[in-house]
């Protein structure tokens, strides 16, 4: 067996946080009456949202932006698309949204079959995350997946993040894996791979969008399910 350590991305490859994300917007349209507020439109809304959510995620691995910071700001920039500057509003939504988001258990097809597979062969199953590690364990716990995992490395615990070679160094440390015996499995071409590529290990890429990159990654999956034609 050449792969002995399989440390896996939580967030969008697991765990679907597009969906999860949406029921807990959902939820917070209604209940803040974001309507009777001025947003009108609860779909650009959202898609707003995760574009704003995702560049300042970048700013934040960037180091440009405090944790604080990308929390508020997503919800405070979302509202001002809506011509609605309403600070209290925002922390409001934010508070609430990361209460509610964690609770949340929409899983992509095939995640527990394949880790149980996985754990049968006995391989030993890791994460590294970029999320926060208080939010990022409760979705674990709700979504049942913490039983899988031997080590969980967030970028809070590891004071380092993805694609930072650090975080990894940290992961090898924490597991007790060497790199040539390990392999990264993430949806996202520089965060994961990169990063992976970077620590000197290997990778396979979740491909679920079916885009073309410029990367060369030791594997490519377009769903779950392949992984266990690789392991």
């Amino acid at each position: 067996m050449k792969y002995k350590h399989l440390f896996f991305d939580l967030d969008h490859t697991l765990w679907d946080f597009e969906a999860n994300a949406k029921l807990t917007m959902q939820e917070l349209f209604h209940s803040l009456n974001l309507k009777e507020k001025g947003i009108d439109d609860f779909d650009r809304f959202y898609n707003n949202y995760l574009l704003l959510n995702e560049k300042l995620w970048e700013q934040y691995r960037k180091g440009t932006i405090s944790q604080n910071d990308l929390r508020f700001k997503r919800m405070w920039l979302a509202l001002l698309e809506f011509k609605i500057a309403d600070k209290k509003l925002a922390m409001e939504m934010n508070c609430q949204f990361l209460d509610l988001l964690p609770t949340r258990t929409i899983l992509f097809p095939y995640t527990k079959e394949i880790l149980s597979y996985l754990q049968n062969k006995n391989y030993c199953l890791h994460l590294i995350t970029n999320g926060f590690e208080k939010v990022q364990l409760c979705k674990l716990e709700h979504s049942g997946l913490t039983p899988f995992f031997k080590e969980i490395i967030t970028s809070e615990s590891s004071n380092s993040i993805k694609p930072k070679k650090e975080i990894f160094e940290f992961a090898f440390n924490k597991a007790a894996a060497l790199p040539h015996e390990s392999i990264m499995l993430g949806d996202n071409i520089e965060v994961d791979i990169l990063g992976a590529m970077n620590a000197g290990m290997d990778q396979v890429f979740i491909n679920y969008d079916k885009i073309e990159t410029p990367a060369k990654p030791t594997f490519t999956i377009y769903s779950l399910k392949e992984l266990e034609a690789i392991f």
